[in-house]
């Protein structure tokens, strides 16, 4: 999927939700408004992370949901695009899973009981 369809469509070519994205490319941010329940606090600190991610890896960062309500993130560069770091990408991504893995889990959380509709009580154990 291109870059502009997954910001502005909010689902990729496999069905996923697109959360939030970036594109160090454009230099935009995309919030898929679908999840404007979250906390201003949450929104903001997503944004942060997207827009840190692309402005010290570039190419285009995306995290979305896959069909079991996950959260995984994406990221890919244009073929002309020599100084995107595929290296320090996948290190970032572990340092994002790690520092923020509360937020993480909430956000897993949230989708899958708000959006996805599953028992609260099936989480909890």
């Amino acid at each position: 999927m291109s870059e502009k369809s997954r910001m502005e469509a909010g689902k990729d070519e496999n069905g996923n939700v697109v959360l939030c994205a970036a594109s160090a490319y454009e230099e935009k941010y995309y919030f898929n408004p679908l999840f404007s329940r979250l906390p201003d606090s949450v929104q903001k600190e997503l944004r942060i992370i997207c827009i840190l991610f692309t402005d010290e890896i570039g190419g285009i960062f995306a995290m979305e949901y896959n069909q079991e309500g996950n959260l995984q993130f994406l990221t890919e560069a244009r073929d002309w695009d020599y100084q995107y770091d595929e290296i320090g990408a996948a290190l970032m991504i572990k340092e994002i899973q790690k520092s923020r893995r509360d937020l993480l889990r909430s956000l897993e959380l949230f989708y899958q009981v708000v959006i996805l509709g599953q028992p609260l009580e099936e989480k909890m154990e």
